[in-house]
């Protein structure tokens, strides 16, 4: 059966520029499911698989199914997804301001970048929210033009963490030759100071994204530094060694740095850097 509606939602993505706040409308157009690609899978609920995703509960897949298209737009482009945002990021802003710091300068807070510093929607809306398969050149073409705003809720964290004296490190995936337009995509949508800004080396080729950020957060560490917070959108952001005094994760349904475990191994695969390594466990 033809689908003869298509529907259209606005999202408002928040970019602060000084004390001023300037919204951005952006209207989206959601796709029919026919032809755009994903699983089937009978009988599911959209709603609970999002549930099960960001528990870590559905793990091992590659692309949001199809039949989830629309929810998902609804859901991101919708109010919903910054609503899960606020909760998150209000948690850490309570946390951060309960905290007595030593005031030496070396209390750090660690963000990841995509769908934690920076919102990549305006891509994603053009690719199905997760329904196509990811693909590493369009992505990059869109990182390179560097226009990812400001997911609003974590721009609003970062500036109260300054405020209480906190330094930021930006630990991401992007790989060490988009470090300057990262940087300068940054600055443009409201962070405009930092301690640190890491990106993945060559040295990290063939390793995991949770080896690749707990080796970088070990050596924040080992510098002097305390991680008083962490943030990201994956799992691999929190989860490994030295993660921190406290993590705090953020809602995305759209993507994920994919973990399959067996009896002695298990294999992950870096979204960002679309790298993928086996690793045996060691017992």
């Amino acid at each position: 059966m033809a689908l003869l509606l298509f529907l259209f939602l606005v999202t408002t993505l928040t970019i602060s520029q000084g004390d001023q706040e300037t919204i951005l409308h952006k209207i989206q157009l959601l796709r029919p499911q026919s032809g755009a690609g994903g699983d089937h899978l009978p009988g599911l609920s959209c709603l609970s698989w999002r549930l099960g995703v960001e528990t870590n509960n559905v793990v091992g897949w590659i692309t949001v199914p199809g039949q989830c298209e629309d929810y998902m737009g609804h859901y991101m482009l919708g109010h919903q997804y910054r609503k899960d945002s606020r909760v998150v990021v209000n948690q850490a802003l309570l946390y951060a301001q309960s905290l007595s710091l030593a005031r030496d300068g070396n209390d750090v807070w660690v963000f990841d970048i995509d769908e934690t510093t920076f919102s990549n929607l305006p891509y994603f809306a053009q690719h199905g929210f997760g329904v196509e398969p990811y693909n590493p050149t369009l992505f990059k073409k869109w990182v390179m033009e560097g226009k990812a705003p400001a997911l609003p809720e974590s721009l609003k964290l970062y500036k109260k963490l300054l405020s209480l004296g906190t330094k930021i490190v930006f630990l991401t995936g992007r790989p060490e030759d988009q470090r300057t337009v990262t940087a300068n995509n940054l600055r443009k949508a409201g962070y405009h100071t930092w301690e640190k800004l890491i990106l993945r080396g060559s040295s990290y080729s063939g390793k995991t994204a949770l080896v690749y950020k707990s080796s970088e957060r070990k050596k924040l560490e080992k510098s002097g530094y305390r991680i008083i917070g962490n943030m990201g959108d994956q799992w691999s952001d929190l989860l490994g060694t030295n993660v921190g005094n406290r993590t705090f994760k953020l809602p995305d349904p759209m993507y994920y740095i994919i973990i399959k475990v067996g009896w002695n191994s298990f294999e992950v695969l870096d979204f960002k850097s679309n790298d993928s390594t086996e690793l045996v466990l060691d017992y």
